[in-house]
């Protein structure tokens, strides 16, 4: 008989490190490899509901981030988090060696690094995966305890240290699969949806965002006589979007919505244009799908991230991006009108996204983590 994988997965605090963990076990899964998981995150993290709504086995620590640059709000809270961090580092070697798994997965997040240290003094193969272009603090700290590191790209070499770069492979960043099933005619039917023009799905993620909010209000009445909107704009914006003021003969055109849940793979399949922000995670689901975006990037982020993730798509005809810190409506119709016009160009723009995507990326950090495991069915 095969024997059981133990596998340990720590990670989280938001969903761009938390899916991809769980779409990776999700394809340990597919495999039909038997196993024993154990996650370990944070209590107040995404990760602590998604492994309960999964019932995932779970174990919470304690953990604390360092800002490099705290404001003076800030410095009080980074004080309380330098004695936290050794109480996290105690409970996750309690928990790994209690546990003692064949190979341990870190998503990154600040909990990943008290698992990643108790992975290095229980000598434990540590398989570290980072989903954005640059690095962050904490991924740089693990790079040096990490058995493999897995990049979701080739350009987030040179942000990790020069001595850990030869353990680093090209995964991709795991994507939700079922993203990959969306029916057009669905989304279509749902929202009653036109033909007559082009679909733009505009997100700023599950809580909504004031500044691409605030755009779309101030563009609405020049962008609805060329397309139709479903906006998901977040519960707490969504009766304020629902109050901006459209031509009545246009107003059936817009559809805010306070959040998008199981009908997302049918919004994506069925948008010719997304505009979004571009976390990791984003830009993953984009390129994955092979959709062209317009993509106003949160500044600033860790590392610029969000912008350099823009940057990096745009320069590969993937996205326009609007890469200013305050765009202004004109900016984003100007990037938006001409790909409203032109469907070779949109087309275009999707295929280059395309290529850029990952549809393996799950598969390959499952191959990682065997590998690492030294797991032989």
């Amino acid at each position: 008989m095969s024997r059981t994988l133990r596998l340990l997965i720590t990670g989280g605090g938001t969903g761009g490190h938390t899916y991809p963990a769980l779409t990776t076990l999700s394809a340990v899964q597919r495999r039909q490899v038997p196993h024993d998981v154990l996650w370990v995150g944070t209590a107040n993290g995404l990760e602590a509901r998604i492994t309960a709504e999964h019932g995932i086995p779970f174990k919470a620590i304690t953990t604390g981030k360092l800002r490099r640059r705290p404001n003076l709000k800030e410095l009080g809270t980074n004080i309380a988090d330098v004695f936290r961090i050794p109480v996290g580092v105690l409970q996750a070697i309690g928990h790994a060696a209690r546990y003692l798994p064949d190979v341990v997965l870190s998503t990154g997040g600040y909990v990943a690094v008290p698992i990643g240290v108790a992975a290095k003094i229980i000598r434990r193969p540590l398989v570290m995966h980072e989903q954005t272009t640059v690095v962050g603090l904490a991924n740089r700290i693990l790079a040096r305890l990490a058995t493999t590191i897995a990049l979701s790209h080739e350009s987030s070499l040179q942000y990790l240290p020069a001595s850990a770069r030869a353990k680093a492979v090209v995964t991709g960043n795991p994507i939700r699969p079922e993203l990959l099933q969306g029916n057009r005619a669905a989304a279509y039917d749902l929202f009653g949806l036109t033909f007559e023009v082009p679909l733009i799905y505009v997100t700023g993620g599950a809580q909504g965002s004031k500044q691409i909010n605030t755009l779309i209000a101030e563009v609405l009445p020049r962008l609805l006589p060329h397309a139709q909107i479903v906006h998901q704009c977040g519960p707490a914006w969504i009766d304020q979007m629902r109050a901006v003021t459209l031509p009545p003969e246009l107003a059936d055109r817009y559809h805010p919505v306070p959040y998008v849940g199981g009908e997302l793979a049918d919004l994506f399949a069925a948008a010719d244009v997304v505009i979004s922000r571009s976390g990791a995670g984003t830009v993953s689901e984009l390129t994955a799908i092979g959709k062209p975006s317009v993509l106003i990037p949160l500044i600033p982020t860790g590392g610029d991230e969000q912008r350099k993730n823009a940057g990096y798509l745009a320069s590969a005809g993937a996205a326009r991006a609007l890469l200013e810190p305050n765009p202004t409506a004109e900016m984003l119709l100007a990037e938006l009108m001409p790909l409203l016009a032109d469907p070779g160009l949109r087309q275009a723009m999707g295929q280059a996204a395309a290529k850029l995507g990952r549809l393996d990326a799950a598969d390959a950090l499952c191959d990682l983590l065997l590998r690492a495991a030294h797991y032989a069915p």
